[in-house]
């Protein structure tokens, strides 16, 4: 199995191979952890927004793992080989500076916000390995690490993020000299409720979700087309301001 992008997409998993259930897809995608040298960066939700289900035709959020080979830094530069995606998506990413471990009954939003440490602007450039991503379905998606690719994560804001209203936040990206804005309120209503949405998406999982990873919330606009020769900016205020160049 290949980290990034593959050159050679799928068709879709033979049937005796596809999750017949959540529960197995996400079985599946654990597996892709044996496949990195590096602890687990942290975790990135799809679909929280109307347009982000559009993209990929589901009809819910999805969790998916962030592997520490398939970070570029701030600033850094992007390979768009085998990338069939081709789309930059603005996100609010936390983390976490306490775990939460699996339990009986959900966090509430209060719980998993006293767990945060940071928060950041983040770019995600996701990819799938299913050359028909749109009709592969969403435990097809979810086994393919729910079309986790590359991530880019800004510094940690210096404002008092907890003071903020992040429903009501519009970042403006930049992109072949054209704006862009996007808006708090379309990720999951709320990114403070998409982290949440994640930690009890682990916690029916029996899964930790570990102080030091970093939870990507979803894209806060509609996801933007991208092409070799490209640089994305995100400016998200006084939150800060991410970038990445495409290649």
């Amino acid at each position: 199995m290949s980290i990034g992008a593959p050159a050679t997409k799928l068709a879709g998993l033979e049937g005796a191979l596809r999750p017949r259930s959540r529960a197995e897809a996400y079985a599946i995608q654990g597996r892709i952890e044996n496949y990195s040298n590096g602890k687990l960066f942290g975790w990135k939700i799809a679909a929280t927004s109307e347009a982000g289900q559009k993209h990929i035709n589901v009809d819910g959020p999805m969790a998916g793992r962030i592997l520490s080979e398939t970070v570029i830094p701030d600033g850094g530069t992007a390979s768009m080989a085998g990338n069939e995606m081709r789309v930059a998506e603005p996100e609010f990413a936390f983390r976490m500076a306490t775990d939460l471990p699996p339990r009986a009954q959900p966090y509430s939003v209060r719980e998993v916000l006293d767990a945060v440490g940071t928060l950041h602007p983040a770019i995600e450039i996701p990819d799938s390995r299913f050359a028909d991503f749109v009709g592969a379905g969403a435990e097809q998606i979810i086994a393919d690490n729910a079309c986790a690719h590359l991530f880019v994560l800004g510094a940690p804001t210096g404002a008092n993020w907890r003071a903020l209203d992040l429903v009501e936040e519009k970042p403006v990206i930049t992109l072949r000299g054209k704006q862009f804005t996007g808006h708090g309120k379309n990720v999951l209503g709320d990114p403070r409720v998409a982290l949440t949405w994640l930690a009890n998406e682990l916690r029916q999982l029996g899964v930790t979700l570990r102080a030091g990873e970093v939870v990507t919330t979803g894209t806060c606009h509609p996801p933007l087309p991208i092409q070799s020769g490209d640089v994305c900016g995100a400016d998200f205020a006084e939150i800060g301001k991410v970038s990445v160049g495409f290649e």
